[in-house]
């Protein structure tokens, strides 16, 4: 299903900019919302579909056997929506707050077994007893609702008749809201815990087309994780999971189809 939502939104904007371009051809060119964007404030909202991975930094004892990682992500893709708020600075620059929705689940697979060679300690680590890892035991399916809150500032050119290229930058704060980061219960009861609160950066570039009634953008988006997500597992859990982990960050490539 997601899948087909991220062809279909392709398709969309395919189809919208062939649309847009024989609009090129016409002798009024430039009568398309000539003030549109003179206003000072203006809104829209906008859907997207995403793909999804994690970035991995392996701990190098318990992630890491000779060259084989033991632990590898698989990405996803989803979909998500939101809200525009714009404020025009100049002719060239818009600052954009684009508060959004994001729906993900990405696997983690763990083939940490080979970490009972530490079962007797070591100097960071405590004595464990060993584990025959199950199928179950070394799958993690993490579900994500992400509240996510971008700040972008875009500089775009000219309006080039009835389009106009741009791109844009920006921080985003993303809440998570399937985190678990307040749960008691870690990976031994198979619970995967990350951060609620993160902070990424984002760059984008898109065209924007304009219709007699409103303005499409489709655009591309990447969105990247600065804080390390992963939540360290309670004190007596073997090291087989978070702890085969160092650093754990989100990154993800939207492609966006925003209407004002």
């Amino acid at each position: 299903m997601n899948k087909f939502l991220l062809r279909a939104l392709v398709l969309a904007s395919v189809n919208i900019a062939v649309l847009a371009n024989a609009q090129f051809r016409t002798r009024n060119r430039m009568d398309k919302l000539e003030d549109f964007d003179e206003q000072k404030f203006s809104w829209g909202f906008y859907l997207n579909g995403n793909m999804l991975d994690y970035r991995i930094v392996l701990n190098p004892r318990y992630g890491t056997y000779g060259n084989q990682n033991l632990v590898t992500s698989k990405e996803s893709t989803s979909f998500g929506a939101g809200l525009i708020a714009k404020w025009r600075l100049n002719d060239y620059l818009d600052l954009r707050m684009e508060p959004g929705l994001q729906f993900a689940q990405r696997k983690l697979m763990f083939d940490t077994e080979y970490n009972n060679q530490y079962a007797n300690g070591t100097l960071t680590n405590d004595p464990f007893i060993p584990m025959a890892l199950t199928d179950k035991d070394k799958t993690r399916e993490v579900k994500s609702t992400l509240v996510d809150v971008p700040v972008l500032l875009e500089l775009h050119g000219q309006r080039w008749y009835n389009s106009r290229p741009y791109v844009a930058a920006g921080v985003n704060y993303v809440v998570n809201l399937q985190s678990n980061s307040d749960s008691t219960d870690d990976n031994m009861q198979q619970v995967f815990r990350s951060t609620t609160h993160n902070f990424a950066w984002s760059a984008e570039m898109g065209i924007q087309f304009y219709f007699n009634k409103f303005k499409l953008t489709p655009a591309i988006r990447g969105t990247f994780f600065m804080n390390n997500e992963i939540v360290a597992d309670n004190g007596t859990t073997p090291p087989y999971w978070a702890a085969a982990i160092s650093t754990l960050q989100t990154r993800a490539i939207m492609f966006v189809l925003k209407f004002e």
